[in-house]
C-alpha cells in the first residue's frame, strides 16, 4: 500500500485536523467563532478554511492539476493576505500540514522503513509552499493597489467637496 493510498483513506480525518491547526493560528476569540459556527453564510471564512484544506489534501495526493491546486491555494491565501498577519504567519498553514503528517506517520514509517515515502510526499508540500509564496505576493500587491486607489478616490472627493478642484471639460475649444 502506497503512502498516497493511506492518505486517501484518511483524507477526511487529516483535512479536518489540518483545518483545526489553521484555525488555531488565529486569536482565541476568532477561533471560537470560526470553529463553532459551521454555516458557510454566517461564517464564510471558517467554512472556506475547512473546505479548502479538504480540497488541498485531496489534490496533493494526486497532484494532477497544478492550476486546480493554485486555485484552492488562492482561496485560502486571499483570506490570510487581507488579515493583519506577517507573510510567514499567513503562509504557515502549508507547513502545518507537514507537521501534521510527521506527527501522524513519522514514527510508524521510520519503524517500517518507509520513511522515504513520507519525505517524497513532503516534496509536494514544499512545492505547495513555493506556489503559496507567489500567490501571496500577488494577493498582497492587489490589496495594496486597492488601498492606494481608495485613498486617491477619497482625496479627490474631499478636494472636490472643498471646492479646491474644478472639473474642466474640453467641449468648448478655444480657437
Amino acid at each position: 500500500m502506497t503512502f498516497e493510498s493511506v492518505l486517501a483513506e484518511r483524507k477526511a480525518e487529516l483535512s479536518k485536523k489540518w483545518a483545526e491547526m489553521v484555525l488555531k493560528t488565529y486569536p482565541l476569540e476568532t477561533q471560537k467563532v470560526w470553529t463553532r459556527q459551521r454555516d458557510r453564510f454566517q461564517n464564510p471564512v471558517g467554512a472556506a478554511i475547512i473546505e479548502t484544506t479538504g480540497e488541498l489534501v485531496e489534490q496533493l495526493i494526486d497532484w494532477q492539476d497544478a492550476g486546480k491546486i493554485a486555485k484552492s491555494l488562492d482561496r485560502l491565501i486571499r483570506i490570510r493576505a487581507v488579515q493583519d498577519l506577517t507573510p510567514s504567519q499567513a503562509l504557515s498553514f502549508v507547513f502545518l500540514l507537514k507537521k501534521l503528517l510527521r506527527d501522524e506517520f513519522f514514527k510508524s514509517m521510520e519503524k517500517d522503513g518507509t520513511l522515504n515515502e513520507l519525505l517524497r510526499f513532503e516534496a509536494k508540500i514544499d512545492n505547495l509552499a513555493m506556489m503559496s509564496f507567489d500567490i501571496y505576493t500577488k494577493s498582497r500587491d492587489e490589496v495594496f493597489r486597492f488601498r492606494v486607489e481608495e485613498v486617491k478616490r477619497s482625496q479627490s472627493s474631499l478636494l472636490r467637496k472643498a471646492g479646491l478642484v474644478v472639473d474642466v471639460t474640453t467641449e468648448d475649444s478655444v480657437d
